[in-house]
C-alpha cells in the first residue's frame, strides 16, 4: 500500500497520561495535570448554563459556516464575518493553510523550536522546513526574514512561543512585517493571546489591516477553557479568507463546539479573572525559580519553561511519582526543562512543594 514517504518519517502525536492512568499506575488519589496548557478554571458558567438551558436536535448537521460563532466574533472584534475562518482547533487552521499552500516546490519558514505542527504539516505536503534556532527563547525575526526567499509560502510567527512562552514587541513585529513579500503568508499564531499583560505587544486586528498577507490565529481551548471542544479560528482580511475556505473541510466545527464558544466569548470578566489569576501563579514560579538559582524564560503564556540542568525526563518521572502531571523539555527541544501549566493558586503551591522536595536529594 502506497504512503507518502515524508509521512513514513513522521512520529505520531504522543498525548501524554491521562489523570485515570496516572491514578491506576500509582495508586494515587489526587493528581495535578499541569502538561497541556488546558485551563485549570475550566470555563465560563455562562457556557454552562447554555448548553444546559438550549437543548439541541443532535441528529442535524451542523451550520457548516459556523453562522452563530462568526457572528458573535464578528460582534466582539468590531469586524465582518467575512473576516474569519473556523477550525476544529487552531490546529486545523494550520492543517489548512499548509494544504493549500505548500508543496513539494515550496518552502515554509519558522523558529525552532516552537509549536510542532507547523513543521508536521509541512512535512506532510513535501514542503522544505528553514527553521531558525530560537535567541534566548525569543525568535530571531532578522534571521528568519533573511531566509526568505523565492520559494517560500509561509511563514510562522508563534507569539508568545510554545514552548518558550516569550512575546514579540510590537516594534520588532512590525520591522519584520515590514521586510516579508507581499506574497509569502505571515501566520501569526496567538494561542495564548488572552495570558498576555506585557505593555510592549502588539494589536493584531491593528496589523491586519495593514498586511494583506497576514492571518492571525487564536483558539478557545486555553484561556476559555473549552479545549474539549476544538475550536479555533483565523483572522485575516475577507479576501485570504476566501481564498483558504475551499480546503476547510465541511461541518468541520460541531454544533455543541459552535454554541459553547459564541457563549464563551461573551464573558470576558472570566478571560480576565484568568488572566489576573494565571499572572500570580506565574510570579510564584518566577520567586521560586530565583531563591533556588534556576534560570527561566519570561513567559507571556499559561506555562513556564524552567531550566533545572538536569535530565528532564527524569524529573519528569520523579513528579509523577508525586501526583504532578508536567511535559518534559526532552520532545520539546529543552533537554534539562519542564514546562509547566500555571494552575490554580493551590496546584502551583503543591507543584512547587513537589519540585523543592524533588530537586532537593
Amino acid at each position: 500500500m502506497y504512503i507518502k514517504d515524508q509521512v513514513k518519517k513522521l512520529s505520531p502525536y504522543k498525548p501524554g497520561k491521562t489523570i485515570e492512568e496516572v491514578k491506576n499506575e500509582l495508586g494515587l488519589k489526587e493528581i495535578i495535570k499541569l502538561a497541556s496548557n488546558e485551563n485549570p478554571f475550566g470555563c465560563s458558567d455562562q457556557v454552562k448554563n447554555h448548553i444546559k438551558d438550549n437543548a439541541m436536535n443532535y441528529a442535524i448537521y451542523p451550520d457548516g459556516g459556523g453562522t452563530i460563532l462568526r457572528n458573535a466574533l464578528a460582534a466582539f472584534y468590531h469586524l465582518s464575518g467575512n473576516h474569519f475562518i473556523l477550525g476544529n482547533g487552531s490546529d486545523e487552521i494550520i492543517q489548512i493553510i499548509s494544504r493549500a499552500m505548500l508543496d513539494s516546490s515550496k518552502n515554509t519558514v519558522m523558529a525552532a523550536p516552537t509549536f510542532p505542527q507547523y513543521k508536521h504539516n509541512a512535512v506532510i505536503e513535501g514542503a522544505e522546513v528553514i527553521e531558525v534556532p530560537l535567541v534566548e527563547g525569543h525568535h530571531n525575526l532578522q534571521a528568519m526574514a533573511s531566509a526568505v526567499n523565492g520559494q517560500t509560502a509561509v511563514v510562522w510567527v508563534c507569539s508568545p512561543n510554545n514552548p518558550t512562552g516569550v512575546s514579540i514587541a510590537e516594534k520588532d513585529l512590525v520591522q519584520f512585517l515590514d521586510q516579508i513579500p507581499k506574497d509569502v503568508l505571515i501566520v501569526l499564531d496567538e494561542a495564548y493571546y488572552e495570558y498576555v499583560t506585557a505593555e510592549d505587544y502588539y494589536n493584531a486586528l491593528e496589523l491586519i489591516n495593514s498586511y494583506s498577507n497576514l492571518i492571525v490565529t487564536r483558539t478557545f481551548s486555553k484561556a476559555y477553557g473549552l479545549a474539549g471542544f476544538r475550536v479555533g479560528y483565523g483572522i485575516a482580511n475577507p479576501a485570504l479568507i476566501q481564498s483558504l475556505e475551499p480546503v476547510r473541510e465541511p461541518f468541520n466545527t460541531n454544533a455543541l463546539a459552535q454554541q459553547a464558544a459564541a457563549a464563551a466569548i461573551g464573558d470576558q470578566t472570566f478571560i480576565e479573572s484568568c488572566r489576573q489569576q494565571n499572572r500570580e501563579g506565574i510570579q510564584k514560579f518566577e520567586q521560586f525559580c530565583h531563591e533556588h538559582g534556576l534560570t527561566y524564560y519570561p513567559s507571556q503564556g499559561n506555562f513556564i519553561l524552567v531550566h533545572f540542568n538536569q535530565d528532564a525526563d527524569d524529573l519528569f518521572e520523579a513528579l509523577l511519582r508525586k501526583g504532578i502531571i508536567v511535559r518534559s523539555g526532552q520532545a520539546l527541544g529543552f533537554p534539562n526543562s519542564l514546562r509547566i501549566t500555571i494552575g490554580s493558586s493551590d496546584q502551583v503551591d503543591k507543584t512547587l512543594k513537589a519540585i523543592r522536595e524533588t530537586i532537593s536529594h
